[in-house]
């Protein structure tokens, strides 16, 4: 336990289910404020400058809440790690979405794998079912291009960052006919005027905490002027309210959303953890329960001086404004 600028400060360590990002275990910090708890949870390799929105996205949780929303629920999709045929099936099968998210392109794995995964999540989830896929950035144009022609006859709905860069995700538009999500590229407020100007993307993914909170991310979601899928960087189920806060005030949600990652973990820091119910995750703010944080406690002093290091680098305070001030699912300090 320790304080931070805004009050009580609690770091966590949750053993995930599957790896991802290379990770094993997530990590972060949950700060206390008149809202209620906000989380601080950046990737270890991001530096301050980097991290300085994901301070902003804890300090808008904290003191602020969010905007006002205007659904009371969110279509959500399976996560799909990148884990074999069989293992793939069960996950969607037991996920309740209509909408399954397949990863693909992992390091050490070969094309046969991926085109293995996404066939048992297409047969798993029906010929009604959505089937995106997420390369994260790891093809270069032609392999994008050579797979996505493999996968296409699965139907996919999208495929989510098949390269790196813009330049190459346009040119994998113009060649491929399977419409394509920007995620990693879209990470600062000038991108995505760049997504748009450069024809690179059909549909944005947006996470709260990487752009700095639910309103910058409202605003980056207005200026590019695309569909929006709003994503979770596999939080706890503090950090994923964020999301589901965006994803609920977003006038217009076309598509399911990737904030059903709870399962990804072993635990949380709620007695109430936000899991679909029937395809939905509901705009709600959970209470942090003592008992199931206290098992999951880290220690804090770390993540504090990450969180000092990353705020000399944030704005002085979070942004107000926008469509009302509540918080999502609640009153103020609701889930404290």
């Amino acid at each position: 336990m320790g304080r931070s600028e805004l009050g009580e400060a609690r770091a966590f360590a949750v053993p995930m289910r599957t790896r991802f990002r290379g990770l094993r275990v997530r990590e972060g910090l949950l700060v206390s404020g008149p809202a209620g708890w906000g989380e601080f949870s950046p990737f270890p390799e991001y530096p301050p400058r980097e991290c300085a929105r994901w301070w902003a996205a804890c300090r808008e949780a904290a003191e602020l809440g969010w905007p006002d929303p205007v659904r009371d629920r969110v279509p959500v999709n399976a996560t799909v790690p990148a884990v074999g045929p069989k293992e793939a099936a069960r996950i969607v099968a037991g996920a309740g979405c209509s909408t399954a998210k397949v990863k693909v392109a992992e390091a050490g794995q070969e094309a046969a794998d991926d085109i293995a995964r996404v066939e048992a999540v297409r047969d798993a989830i029906g010929p009604a079912g959505r089937v995106r896929i997420d390369a994260n950035g790891a093809w270069d144009v032609d392999t994008a291009v050579r797979m996505l022609s493999e996968l296409s006859r699965f139907e996919l709905e999208y495929a989510e960052q098949p390269c790196a860069t813009l330049e190459e995700l346009a040119r994998v538009r113009r060649r491929s006919e399977v419409p394509v999500a920007a995620d990693e590229s879209v990470r600062r407020a000038e991108d995505p005027l760049r997504v748009r100007a450069a024809g690179a993307a059909d549909i944005v993914v947006l996470k709260v905490q990487p752009l700095g909170g639910v309103r910058a991310a409202l605003e980056v979601a207005e200026a590019c002027g695309l569909p929006v899928v709003v994503s979770s960087a596999v939080e706890t189920s503090v950090g994923l309210a964020a999301g589901v806060a965006l994803a609920a005030a977003l006038p217009e949600l076309p598509y399911a959303c990737g904030l059903a990652t709870m399962h990804l973990l072993t635990g949380d820091v709620t007695a109430d953890p936000l899991l679909p119910q029937e395809g939905f995750l509901p705009v709600r703010r959970p209470r942090v329960d003592e008992a199931r944080l206290a098992g999951v406690e880290a220690d804090a002093r770390p993540w504090l001086r990450r969180a000092e290091a990353a705020r000399r680098f944030a704005p002085p305070g979070p942004a107000r404004g926008g469509r009302g001030d509540a918080s999502a699912g609640g009153e103020p300090g609701a889930d404290r």
